[in-house]
């Protein structure tokens, strides 16, 4: 392992491959360093599927990043547009305005041409058709500002940016735990990595933490997350326990961002701890905005259809995870079923079903009954089903009379047979993190000073998600500013000239 490179990228999910990518293609010398052994490789990322939020005027954008579209698929699909306004709405409401506003305006102005370099790279991209679209009338309408994934989901992603790290020559090492960045008061200088039973040293003018964050990290989960969420279960990979942002704070880095906050979800209530690659992010349960959600004491408590999905699942786990014995169960009655998303349909799911709801109520493991059977009957007597039921918008289809609403897809429980599906909480990611420079990705001291030859992208960089998250913008951003940060890095470590300093408003501070 001694030795010398130009860069050192820390961590093989999509940031850090698309860090790895750019600095490669700048000219540098690239070793990437993954904690996990190679049959766990690609973090977060091959937990995903494969969703990116980005902006597009129309079909002739998605033509350009789709090349292999089809005519048929063009004239079948109502694509719409999601323009840039669009996704600034988006990130400013749902993160209640207090998104980085620098890091938020990389995220937003160059999705689309960084999902195009992507492309131009070897990575495929197809409609999202499975997860962001119903069929109105006889064509497929998106919904939600999600239409594109990559081919493969989250696996195909981290297994076409591997293929095409290694055609650029990049050193991909797994089994590789880094745990010290090299300083010399000054600047990085390199790495410590455990690798077996021995530490070695690797010397690099610049090093990029593309690590993920702390989800994995019970003791930091309840640490900064508060009590309780050591309960948690965690969506993706064991191996995210917040070493990158340790290290950089162990040499100064400033923190930053929304450390209390994170990303969870409604996730299965018995699925295993952590990820498991065979069953990937299909423990989740995202289609309750057509259910009511029950708790241990046989009442609703949170609103279902508050938002379309996209922008309210990545709360509703931290809502799920408060509440007595943190579980909940999604009720369905068969108008709906059809409705459903695939992740209903695996095997290994908490699922009763039953003719009658005294017979759903006695199924229904840990609820009160009586409860259960009065929340229902006060539900349906509340629905306003003058109003139509529309899969595709906020349909105004609501409850009244209710102290809790449903504001959307509201429709009365009272047609056999009916599903009920228990979920916890599923944490994804962390939102605090480092505080880095929005236009090279540099990591900032807490004199709100760049260090020289520290980068970072990805779910460890802290200030662009806050309370909530729109669907897809994960691996956006990780795929923006890894991008950045490469070329950055690459510039710095050629000595082509210094990192461009960073400029701290009043917001950021």
């Amino acid at each position: 392992m001694a030795g010398q490179t130009d860069v050192v990228v820390v961590g093989a999910g999509n940031a850090a491959f698309c860090a790895a990518m750019a600095a490669a293609e700048a000219g540098a010398d690239v070793v990437v360093l993954e904690r996990a052994p190679l049959e766990e490789n690609g973090g977060n990322s091959r937990f995903t599927a494969g969703g990116m939020r980005i902006v597009y005027n129309g079909v002739d954008d998605l033509k350009n990043l789709m090349p292999d579209l089809t005519e048929s698929e063009i004239n079948s699909t109502d694509f719409g547009a999601y323009t840039a306004d669009q996704f600034f709405d988006d990130m400013f409401r749902v993160t209640r305005y207090r998104t980085d506003p620098g890091l938020c305006e990389q995220l937003v102005t160059k999705s689309l041409e960084t999902a195009l370099w992507m492309q131009a790279k070897g990575v495929r991209f197809v409609p999202i058709y499975g997860r962001q679209s119903f069929k109105v009338g006889d064509k497929m309408k998106f919904w939600g500002g999600v239409t594109v994934e990559s081919w493969g989901g989250g696996p195909g992603l981290v297994d076409q940016e591997t293929a095409i790290a290694r055609k650029l020559g990049i050193d991909i090492r797994y089994n590789a735990r880094v745990v010290e960045l090299l300083y010399d008061g000054h600047s990085v200088t390199g790495v410590r990595v455990k690798m077996g039973d021995t530490i070695e040293e690797l010397r690099a003018h610049a090093v990029i933490l593309a690590c993920g964050g702390f989800e994995s990290n019970a003791e930091w989960r309840t640490r900064y997350l508060g009590p309780g969420w050591e309960l948690a279960k965690v969506r993706g990979t064991r191996f995210n326990t917040g070493d990158g942002i340790r290290m950089a704070l162990d040499i100064g880095a400033s923190p930053h961002g929304n450390w209390s906050g994170c990303h969870a979800v409604g996730w299965d209530f018995n699925a295993p701890e952590f990820g498991d690659l065979t069953v990937g992010d299909s423990f989740q349960k995202h289609s309750y905005p057509f259910s009511i959600m029950i708790n241990a004491d046989g009442r609703r408590f949170v609103d279902e259809g508050a938002d379309i999905r996209n922008y309210t699942y990545a709360k509703y786990g931290r809502v799920i995870l408060n509440q007595p014995d943190q579980f909940a169960w999604q009720v369905f009655d068969s108008k709906v079923l059809h409705l459903l998303r695939d992740e209903y349909r695996i095997k290994r799911v908490s699922k009763v079903s039953a003719n009658t709801l005294e017979e759903l109520a006695d199924k229904l493991e840990g609820v009160n009954k009586a409860n259960f059977l009065d929340e229902v009957k006060k539900f349906n007597a509340a629905v306003r089903t003058d109003i139509p039921f529309q899969t595709t918008v906020k349909d105004g289809r609501c409850t009244e009379g209710l102290a809790l609403p449903k504001s959307n897809w509201a429709n009365t429980i009272d047609e056999p047979p009916y599903e009920a599906y228990q979920v916890g909480c599923g944490i994804t990611f962390t939102f605090g993190g480092l505080r880095t420079s929005h236009e090279t990705a540099q990591v900032i001291d807490t004199d709100l000073a760049p260090i020289p030859g520290l980068f970072a992208a990805g779910e460890l960089v802290g200030g662009m998600f806050y309370f909530n998250y729109p669907s897809g913008t994960g691996l956006t951003s990780g795929s923006v500013m890894g991008k950045i940060a490469g070329a950055a890095a690459a510039e710095f470590a050629q000595g082509r000239g210094k990192a461009k300093p960073h400029r701290v408003s009043a917001i950021s501070r």
